[in-house]
């Protein structure tokens, strides 16, 4: 057996840890002083929503934030339609729609058509599912429709997504997609793909990813502007993801610490946050106004 050796080290005195204390409150100090003041979010275009049978009734104090504009995810998923249509099932439970109509954070709605809950089986039916969307497009609505989205995602590993292309045309314009980059190929490799297939006239939500922690919202602003390098400032917007992975799985609403800085580095774009009704509590929402005020400056 080996000896168990100890050492007694000598405790230093207070006298003799002055200086250093002195020193360590300095830099601290400097460092506090280059920091800065909190990043200032800039105002946020819009809200997205993505309907299901727990948020039928959406509610909020959006509007505070800036939001007058909401996308909604879709009006019918898995074959069954949130609206009266002669195509459809019609769910038990539909939407307000009247009434949102009249939120201060939806006087313009870009409205989703046709989709699924499970990405793969939205890919592998996207014929049927523009069809019903045609139908969808053409009903009347209590809504001020700014545009129409397609929610068929498209991401680089999606390699039939060219055709979509004519499935696009048969679409009423305003017209918008989502792209994400789950492959992380990079900002360049993403446009170069979507721009050889995409129609000109078709705008793009770029997912930032920073939700799922696929990357940070600095990276996430170099897509965007890669993005709109190459399509133009009008076609592309934001979607920031207000959630985070939650211990022991699922989502929880991101914080206002999280929040900040990367609502702050969209600042230019128009910005929507996915999504209010799930993430995006009264609390919170008085959270992200705060911080979008500039602090008062240092007398």
């Amino acid at each position: 057996m080996k000896q168990r050796i100890t050492s007694r080290l000598a405790r230093p005195s207070v006298d003799s840890c002055r200086p250093w204390l002195a020193a360590m409150l300095a830099v601290a100090l400097m460092l506090g002083a280059c920091a800065g003041p909190p990043a200032v979010i800039p105002p946020l275009a819009g809200m997205v929503w993505q309907p299901d049978n727990k948020t039928l009734d959406p509610r909020g104090n959006w509007q505070r934030l800036g939001a007058t504009e909401l996308l909604v995810q879709w009006t019918a998923v898995d074959g069954v339609a949130y609206v009266d249509n002669p195509l459809l099932p019609v769910a038990t439970q539909r939407p307000p729609w009247h009434r949102i109509a009249g939120e201060a954070w939806a006087q313009g709605v870009i409205l989703g058509l046709a989709g699924r809950f499970d990405e793969k089986a939205a890919r592998a039916d996207i014929v049927k599912l523009a069809e019903a969307s045609v139908v969808l497009a053409g009903l009347p609505t209590p809504l001020k429709v700014t545009g129409w989205y397609f929610p068929v995602e498209i991401d680089p590993t999606w390699t039939e997504a060219p055709t979509l292309a004519p499935l696009l045309a048969t679409l009423p314009r305003p017209l918008w997609i989502s792209v994400y980059d789950s492959a992380n190929v990079g900002p360049e490799a993403l446009v170069q793909g979507l721009a050889k297939w995409l129609p000109p006239d078709v705008g793009v939500f770029f997912q930032d990813g920073v939700g799922v922690h696929a990357r940070e919202a600095h990276v996430a602003r170099q897509y965007a502007d890669v993005l709109s390098a190459k399509l133009g400032r009008e076609r592309v917007r934001v979607i920031a993801e207000a959630f985070r992975p939650q211990t022991g799985g699922g989502f929880r609403s991101a914080t206002i610490g999280e929040l900040r800085p990367q609502l702050a580095n969209y600042a230019g774009y128009r910005i929507y946050l996915f999504d209010g009704p799930h993430y995006v509590p009264d609390s919170l929402t008085a959270e992200i106004a705060a911080a979008q005020v500039p602090a008062p400056k240092a007398q």
